[in-house]
């Protein structure tokens, strides 16, 4: 019985391989012909400049890590990510503390909303576009936390976006 289920795993890999069906980790979630990408500094409408920054870098170094893409500049590179800074809001009450001797009594949220475009530059294809808008929790006076986790998940849902569809 065991080489009849090894006889026809074989076959079955064959069947798959020669239908032109080929699946990969490679490139995870770009078309293949996509190996470099230029990340543009995202246009920020908040009050808030450090988001532009902290989103640049966490998407440079999650597109490169995840998605096996090198950095390149726009001119050369084989896609541009590129887009906007929504809106960021901060400081919206989630709990406080019935106990007055405690020294930090609030827990705050904050709401990071973008809109994202992704464009092949061979052929001015759009290969991803979106509006995310994520959340992050941090204790009072604590807000680089929330926003560090709010810019996480942002970009973990543009990866993740661009993964389902590939």
């Amino acid at each position: 019985m065991h080489r009849f289920g090894a006889y026809l795993a074989r076959v079955g890999l064959v069947l798959v391989m020669g239908c032109g069906i080929h699946y990969g980790f490679s490139q995870g979630g770009l078309p293949p012909h996509i190996r470099t990408v230029a990340v543009l500094p995202f246009e920020n409408e908040t009050s808030s400049p450090e988001l532009t920054q902290e989103l640049f870098n966490q998407m440079r170094t999650e597109f490169q890590k995840r998605l096996g893409v090198r950095d390149a500049p726009q001119e050369r590179a084989d896609a541009v990510v590129h887009g906007k800074i929504v809106t960021y809001d901060a400081d919206v009450p989630v709990g406080f503390s019935a106990n007055p001797t405690q020294a930090v009594s609030a827990r705050r949220r904050l709401r990071l909303t973008i809109s994202v475009r992704i464009e092949d530059q061979s052929n001015g294809k759009v290969l991803f576009e979106n509006q995310k808008s994520e959340e992050g929790e941090y204790a009072e006076r604590g807000e680089a936390e929330g926003r560090r986790q709010a810019i996480e998940r942002v970009v973990n849902g543009i990866i993740e976006g661009l993964q389902s569809q590939w």
